[in-house]
């Protein structure tokens, strides 16, 4: 009987199902090391997570800042006023522009019997300023840098024009505007040769001649009753509210002021050097003025400049309310047109480097400061404190040296865990 030959299975090293040997699995120092190094790089990430939501470095910049104490008040311009009185008919012309001083006697206007008068004044005018540019440029013909010097003065007058216009005061953009059209005919006169210029003005003296042969007793003069400055506006408040009356003056009747009827149609003149503000405020607000005490003044509209003035009076308190009356010396020539006015009263200005009041720490010696993001690093900046505010800001004034001087435009640190001088930070932007 034959046997069978039964398949032998070749045995495997390392035992039964092919495991690999013991000594090419791994030891368990190596899985242990595996461990920890995983367990290392999670737990850094984790505390930086961790470090991130619950304590979050934020920054904000430091930069220059004032603050002012102000106390807004209603009220009006007074000033010692004259009217000028009806024209009596006829074509007025004005002489004198808004502001400008006159003296007893002086000319401010011209009364012309029809249109044809004035119109031949208005030519006889233009002649006579083009007959100046002609002789200007004669005389400057021989002078080689009479071209650059008007260059210069139309690129200042251009200047004068644009500031005019943006503080809206169109009285002095016009005359402006007159100066640099005069300056502009200079300039092209400069082009022409000297008989040609000689000829021009000789024809030119010939026409005013003629014409103020035909102008002659088509016109009458006014003139100014005594010195002051020239104001083309009478608004009726001349009469009822004067320098004399303010000392004694109201609320009530401060409220109750009303412009008169009929005021002149040829201007005013205001006499004198002061101007008075009264204005109208709560008996809480007054006590903070005391009488003689210098205040800086701030219109609302029609003066870009800050005014000194002094408090002359504030009355007694009537139904809770208080007038104030304001005297200042300074500027007079710009506030003729100014009647009923909002005003600030300026009693204080601080100017510091702002922070937010959250960023001001103390050192180890008490004294306070502001950490800053310096490089990659917190650096400490010692401050002094000037002001703050109900939204959580602060002014304050830098105190250290060096590199420990607090300055505009510097990253101060608002929250941050941990914060030492030389601390790293992440946060460098």
């Amino acid at each position: 009987m034959k046997e069978k030959n039964t398949p032998k299975i070749a045995s495997v090293p390392g035992g039964e199902g092919g495991a690999p040997p013991a000594g090419k699995r791994g030891s368990p120092g190596i899985r242990l090391l595996t461990a920890l190094i995983f367990l290392a790089v999670a737990g850094y990430f984790g505390i930086q997570i961790y470090s991130a939501l619950a304590d979050p470095m934020i920054c904000a910049v430091a930069y220059r800042y004032q603050t002012e104490d102000t106390l807004s008040v209603t009220g009006f311009v007074v000033r010692d006023e004259e009217t000028l009185g009806d024209s009596g008919g006829g074509l007025l012309r004005l002489t004198r522009s808004e502001g400008e001083r006159v003296s007893a006697g002086g000319t401010v206007a011209q009364i012309y019997a029809d249109q044809a008068s004035l119109d031949r004044q208005t030519e006889i005018d233009r002649l006579r300023t083009q007959l100046d540019q002609l002789n200007y440029a004669a005389e400057a013909a021989s002078a080689g840098g009479a071209a650059l010097q008007l260059d210069g003065l139309i690129s200042e007058a251009l200047l004068s024009v644009r500031r005019s216009v943006a503080a809206d005061r169109l009285d002095t953009a016009a005359d402006a505007a007159a100066e640099l059209e005069a300056l502009t005919l200079r300039r092209e006169y400069t082009y022409t040769d000297a008989a040609e210029l000689k000829a021009q003005a000789e024809e030119l003296k010939s026409q005013l001649s003629a014409l103020t042969a035909q102008s002659a007793g088509r016109s009458r003069t006014v003139a100014a009753p005594r010195s002051g400055l020239y104001s083309a506006v009478a608004d009726g408040y001349e009469s009822v509210l004067t320098p004399d009356m303010l000392d004694t003056l109201t609320p009530s009747a401060l409220a109750a002021v009303r412009p008169a009827e009929g005021a002149g149609d040829l201007g005013k003149l205001v006499l004198g050097d002061a101007w008075y503000f009264a204005a109208s405020l709560s008996a809480a607000d007054a006590e903070r003025l005391s009488v003689g005490s210098a205040q800086t003044l701030r219109f609302a509209k029609g003066v870009d400049r800050d005014l000194r003035v002094t408090v002359q009076s504030v009355s007694a308190a009537e139904n809770g309310r208080c007038v104030a009356v304001f005297r200042g010396t300074a500027y007079l020539a710009q506030l003729t047109l100014l009647r009923a006015q909002t005003a600030d009263v300026v009693f204080s200005a601080i100017s510091g480097i702002r922070v937010p009041q959250q960023a001001i720490r103390v050192d180890e010696s008490g004294a306070p400061g502001v950490y800053c993001v310096v490089g990659a690093e917190a650096r400490f900046k010692p401050v002094r404190l000037l002001w703050s505010s109900d939204d959580g800001y602060a002014l304050v004034e830098a105190e250290g040296t060096g590199a420990a001087i607090l300055r505009p435009g510097d990253q101060v640190i608002l929250s941050a865990g941990g914060l030492t001088d030389g601390a790293v930070v992440s946060y460098a932007g």
